[in-house]
């Protein structure tokens, strides 16, 4: 099977969730055996050009699978319309293009019409969350036979030593892209609550995509006076995530919205428990049974996130709980091969499914 993958342009350079799972997922589908042709369209994306979509595909041959990206599939809906009835289109949906921060009312409503055109097009849509497939169903109408969750995987990793290494205090993460969406700004004044105790925190993550938050996020920490104890680096990759990780004692995802958390699964991989708000698909990533490795906040809470970062901090019982809830969590995550077998299946499916 020849398989093309219609993706954002830069899916190969900007080091968020939803790149890494087209890219984890592309290759392995090729370790199943399928031919992937891959289409980078350059942005910005989810207001892209339909001209760009139409191009490449037209060029695939009559009944032949497609899978877009939801930014680029939603995007530009026009383009997928046009194909529908002669080509098998799934559309994969990261997060509804509605549901992020900061959107104004119009601005919403106008992905929300686009994305629901893109989907109701579509042969298959599949999701990455339980969560995200049930919101779509319920907001765009679309028959749940029709939807498949592929959940993402993670790697097998070393368990993270953490501060019990070096002695120093307890290092903090947070990690994504520095947006209104993740809610870093949360974060750094719940820290400002905690400041007599001793710790570190690092927020890692692409700086690019919203510069007035970072600017007003750096201003932030400047004015709590904690300059000397938060890094904002940016992405990090390789070598310096893997560092980074390893000097984590827990994770901090004070998202404002979430459809699965995909760093919640890669802390819990490496035995660091998670501090997260509860919103969207999160709980799927840290687990539905068996004791939290960590805790829940309602989001865009301080006060509530600020207690529980208190409690952890000055409970060494609390955090060897946590730390053995997440080690024992590790064993039952998914690896990276699991939504590439079953977005394999939804491309090879005959016909349309509508």
């Amino acid at each position: 099977m020849t398989v093309h993958a219609v993706l954002p342009g830069d899916v190969d350079t900007v080091p968020s969730g939803g790149n890494v799972y087209d890219r984890r997922v592309l290759d392995g589908l090729g370790t199943l055996g399928v031919t992937v042709v891959a289409h980078r369209l350059p942005g910005p994306w989810p207001d892209g050009e339909a001209a760009a979509v139409g191009r490449v595909l037209a060029e695939v041959p009559d009944g032949g699978p497609v899978l877009l990206d939801g930014l680029v599939a939603c995007g530009e809906p026009t383009a997928p319309a046009e194909h529908a009835d002669r080509l098998r289109l799934v559309v994969l949906v990261h997060a509804p293009l509605a549901d992020e921060v900061g959107l104004l009312p119009a601005a919403a409503r106008d992905r929300d019409d686009r994305e629901r055109a893109a989907l109701r097009c579509a042969a298959a849509v599949v999701t990455t969350s339980r969560w995200t497939a049930d919101r779509i169903v319920d907001r765009h109408g679309l028959d749940p036979a029709r939807v498949v969750v592929a959940t993402p995987g993670v790697d097998p990793a070393q368990v993270s030593p953490g501060s019990a290494v070096t002695g120093g205090p307890p290092r903090l993460l947070c990690l994504g892209a520095l947006t209104p969406t993740k809610g870093q700004d949360v974060l750094v004044e719940a820290l400002a609550r905690v400041a007599d105790r001793p710790w570190t925190a690092t927020l890692a993550g692409p700086t690019g995509r919203d510069p007035g938050f970072v600017v007003g996020l750096r201003a932030a920490i400047a004015r709590h006076g904690l300059a000397g104890r938060v890094t904002v680096p940016g992405p990090l990759t390789g070598r310096a995530l893997d560092a980074t990780w390893a000097a984590a004692d827990l994770l901090v995802l004070p998202s404002r919205a979430e459809t699965f958390g995909m760093v919640v699964a890669e802390a819990l991989a490496r035995g660091v428990p998670v501090v997260a708000a509860r919103v969207g698909g999160v709980g799927e990533a840290m687990g539905p049974q068996g004791p939290i490795p960590g805790t829940w906040v309602p989001p865009e809470n301080v006060p509530a996130l600020a207690a529980a970062l208190w409690r952890w901090l000055g409970d060494p019982v609390l955090r060897s709980g946590w730390r053995l809830s997440a080690l024992a969590r590790r064993s039952t995550l998914e690896p990276w091969s699991s939504p590439s077998v079953r977005i394999a299946r939804v491309l090879d499916a005959p016909g349309r499914q509508r």
